[in-house]
C-alpha cells in the first residue's frame, strides 16, 4: 500500500506544526510555557458580538448548511464597511465574498486560478499560506526577497521588466505579517498603475489593517486605487482585529472575474461558514464596535512598547518596535547567531519554557530572524524575559 504520496512529499513540513509539538513535548515534561508563538488573539470579542452569539446559538433554524459565498447580511455589512473605512464602493452581489477565513479563501483562490505554465510572484518573508496555496495547487512561485515596501516593489518591477514570460499575479499584504512593515498610498498607486500596464492580477492580503498604531500608519485598501478592481482582489479577515479568529470569517472583495472564480471553486468544496457566526462577523464589522478597535489598537501598542523595553533592559537585545500588526519581528540576539533559527526557538522552548515563532517559518530570507506574538500581558512579557536571561547567560 502507498505510504508517500506526491504532494505531501514535496512539501517541507509545517515548521508551525513542529513548534506546536515541541511546545507539547515540553508541557509533557512539566514545563510551564509562556507561547509567543501563534497569532491567537487573548482578547474577548466585542461584548455585543458575545451576546448576539449566545441568543443565535439557540435558535435550531440555525444549524443546516449555510450558503456558498456568504450569507446577504455579512456581504452587505462588508460592503459598508470599505466604504465607511476605506472609501470604496463595491457590489455586494459581485464584488464581496465570505471566505472560512482570509488563510482558505487565498488557497481555494489559488486552485482556481493555477496551472503549471504560470507563476505567482511572493514576498520572502510572508506568511506561509502565499506560497503553500500555489505549491498545493502546482503553479509556479518566484520569491522576491525584501523587507520594505518600497524594496519589493522595485524588485518586482526589475524582474517583470526583464522576463519574457511575466508573472500571472502578485501578492502583497501590508501591514506584514511577520515583519509589520506598512505601505503608504503611493506603493499601491505604484503597483497599481505598473500591474495594469502588463496585465498582472494583485492579490492583496490585509488581514491586519486594523491594528495599527499612529494615524500617519493607518494602512490602506488597494481598493481605493483608481483601476484597482480592474486587476486586483483583496482579502479581509474578522480575526485579528475582533479576536474572531475562531469563527474563520473572511472576505474577498474586487475583481469580478477572480471573484467569479473564486465562488466557482467554494460551490464544490464547501458550504460556507457556520451562519450564526457568519451573523456575528456581520455585527462585529458595525461602526458600534469603533471603540472596541481603538482600545483593542491601544492594548497591542503598549504590550509592543513593553516588550521592546524590556527585553533591551533585560536582556540586552535590541528589538525595533512594531510599525503595526500584533507581531515583533527581530533578529536572533547575537550570542545565538551560529543557529538557525527553528533551532534557537527550540533550544527557547525546552530550556525556558519560551515559545515563538522561527524567522524560516516565513521564507528563506526569514532565515536569522523571529517573531512574537504580542498575545501575553505585561506580567509574563516580564516572566519571559526572566527566565530567557538564564539561558542567555551561559552565552554571554
Amino acid at each position: 500500500m502507498q505510504k508517500k504520496f506526491y504532494l505531501t512529499e514535496k512539501l517541507p513540513p509545517y515548521i508551525f506544526a513542529e513548534i506546536y509539538e515541541l511546545k507539547q513535548q515540553a508541557i509533557a515534561d512539566g514545563k510551564e510555557i509562556i507561547d509567543f508563538g501563534m497569532g491567537n488573539p487573548d482578547s474577548a470579542p466585542p461584548q455585543n458580538v458575545m451576546e448576539e452569539l449566545s441568543k443565535l446559538a439557540l435558535d435550531p433554524k440555525l444549524y443546516g448548511y449555510s450558503v456558498t459565498g456568504g450569507i446577504e447580511f455579512l456581504k452587505k455589512a462588508i460592503v459598508e464597511f470599505y466604504h465607511r473605512r476605506f472609501g470604496v464602493e463595491l457590489d455586494y452581489k459581485k464584488e464581496a465574498l465570505v471566505t472560512i477565513g482570509a488563510k482558505e479563501g487565498i488557497a481555494s483562490l489559488a486552485s482556481a486560478i493555477s496551472d503549471s505554465q504560470n507563476y505567482i510572484c511572493v514576498p520572502s518573508p510572508s506568511y506561509p499560506i502565499h506560497t503553500f496555496a500555489f505549491a498545493i495547487s502546482k503553479s509556479n512561485t518566484k520569491h522576491i526577497q525584501a523587507f520594505s515596501a518600497n524594496e519589493f516593489l522595485q524588485k518586482f518591477k526589475s524582474l517583470v521588466e526583464n522576463e519574457h514570460h511575466k508573472p500571472q499575479a502578485v501578492i502583497v499584504s501590508y501591514p506584514c505579517n511577520p515583519t509589520t512593515e506598512i505601505a503608504d498610498i503611493s506603493f499601491y498607486e505604484e503597483l497599481v498603475d505598473f500591474c495594469r500596464k502588463y496585465q498582472i492580477y494583485i492579490i492583496s492580503d490585509i488581514a491586519y489593517c486594523e491594528l495599527y498604531f499612529s494615524t500617519k500608519d493607518k494602512p490602506h485598501s488597494i481598493l481605493e486605487i483608481k483601476g484597482a478592481k480592474d486587476i486586483a482582489i483583496e482579502f479581509y479577515s474578522v480575526s485579528k482585529s475582533y479576536s474572531l479568529a475562531g469563527t474563520r470569517v473572511g472576505f474577498a472583495l474586487g475583481n469580478r472575474n477572480l471573484i467569479s472564480a473564486l465562488y466557482k471553486i467554494k460551490s464544490y468544496l464547501d458550504y460556507g461558514s457556520f451562519t450564526p457566526l457568519q451573523m456575528i462577523a456581520g455585527l462585529a464589522l458595525s461602526s458600534k464596535n469603533d471603540i472596541y478597535l481603538e482600545n483593542l489598537r491601544k492594548l497591542y501598542q503598549e504590550r509592543g512598547e513593553f516588550f521592546v523595553k524590556n527585553f533591551a533592559q533585560e536582556l540586552s537585545w535590541h528589538i525595533d518596535k512594531p510599525k503595526a500588526s500584533m507581531f515583533c519581528w527581530t533578529k536572533l540576539p547575537h550570542q545565538f547567531v551560529n543557529l538557525s533559527s527553528f533551532d534557537f526557538c527550540k533550544k527557547m522552548i525546552l530550556e525556558a519554557g519560551i515559545a515563538m515563532s522561527p524567522g524560516s517559518s516565513f521564507g528563506e530570507n526569514g532565515e536569522g530572524y523571529v517573531r512574537f506574538s504580542m498575545i501575553q500581558n505585561q506580567q509574563d512579557i516580564a516572566k519571559a524575559s526572566e527566565r530567557l536571561r538564564k539561558v542567555f547567560s551561559f552565552k554571554i
